[in-house]
């Protein structure tokens, strides 16, 4: 077993955990090695005051860039021990992750891992083919294998009430003027190394639209381009809602993102109800599940549509320490 990692290994994971996706693409992350050891820390400057002020989404997107980390560093022979929140006193540390047992990567790791570079949100409408079977059940057992839960809501009248519940927190947010001019800071109309481009923002809402979209963009769908009646729609959640419980969380929401990627589909996120912490507690019990929901997906088979960019390994990475 190695000792520590090198910065090689470093700007390598690196490069896989800046593609997790982020709030309105505001990538709250940076990363370290310190004494061999990679940190993840927590991006202040890049909190969203008015549509996150918990912190609860910046630490989800961390979670996911946490996942990223560890199957790029799997992949490449050299598997991590993850420690959360190691330090107490310096709460931005978020995860140290340390050289564990070497190991050759998993079959599903190496196609997780390929699937990195393919997974981006999809604002788009999809095509009314159902997701297979057995690709729902590889999404769920995604979910369970990093200890969080995944409902796939099934049948009209329920999607209908998840529908409405998001519905109804999008129409909450939209009152509130901070949260309309932070979204517009962070839409972007140019070259950029963050946000999102109006471009992949996806088509304007419409009145007959079952679940709600934020306004990135201004394009008009095409004719008969209507959204999917009956998404498939699923909530993922966490035992609890924690700092941890999050973390998890956003490695549960990565697996089960790379996992819809692999299997041929796309997805897009809707956190509107995760957001106002009435529709939070309205969505759990409509599911009537303990814990705590951290994510509602749409997922179904996409057109080919538009990643959103993302800053350079270099500008997210603080210091390289020499080992001593």
């Amino acid at each position: 077993m190695t000792s520590t990692f090198t910065e090689a290994e470093l700007r390598t994971a690196v490069a896989a955990a800046i593609r997790a996706p982020s709030l309105h693409n505001s990538q709250p992350w940076r990363f370290r090695l310190a004494g061999g050891a990679i940190e993840l820390r927590l991006d202040p400057g890049r909190r969203l005051p008015a549509c996150d002020p918990t912190g609860w989404a910046a630490r989800i997107s961390c979670g996911a860039a946490l996942f990223n980390l560890r199957l790029a560093l799997a992949v490449a022979g050299a598997p991590a021990e993850v420690r959360l929140r190691p330090e107490p006193a310096e709460p931005a540390i978020l995860a140290r992750l340390v050289p564990g047992p070497p190991r050759p990567a998993t079959p599903t790791e190496t196609r997780l891992y390929a699937a990195i570079g393919r997974r981006h949100s999809n604002r788009l409408p999809f095509l009314p083919e159902p997701v297979p079977a057995e690709a729902r059940h590889r999404m769920i057992e995604a979910a369970r294998a990093e200890g969080g839960w995944l409902e796939l809501v099934i049948g009209s009248t329920a999607v209908g009430a998840v529908a409405e519940i998001a519905m109804s927190a999008n129409r909450v947010l939209d009152r509130d003027p901070d949260y309309r001019d932070e979204l517009a800071r962070w839409t972007r109309h140019g070259p950029a190394s963050d946000g999102v481009p109006a471009l992949a923002g996806g088509p304007v809402a419409e009145p007959q639209d079952l679940l709600p979209q934020r306004p990135f963009g201004d394009q008009r769908r095409a004719p008969g381009r209507d959204f999917e009646t009956e998404p498939l729609v699923g909530v993922l959640g966490a035992p609890g809602n924690s700092t941890n419980d999050q973390l998890a969380a956003g490695q549960a929401l990565q697996r089960v993102l790379l996992t819809v990627t692999d299997a041929g589909l796309a997805a897009s996120m809707l956190s509107q109800p995760i957001e106002v912490p009435q529709a939070r507690e309205q969505l759990r019990r409509a599911l009537g599940r303990f814990g705590s929901p951290q994510m509602v997906l749409r997922i179904g088979y996409g057109q080919p549509g538009r990643p959103t960019p993302r800053r350079e390994p270099a500008d997210v990475i603080d210091l390289v320490l020499e080992d001593t």
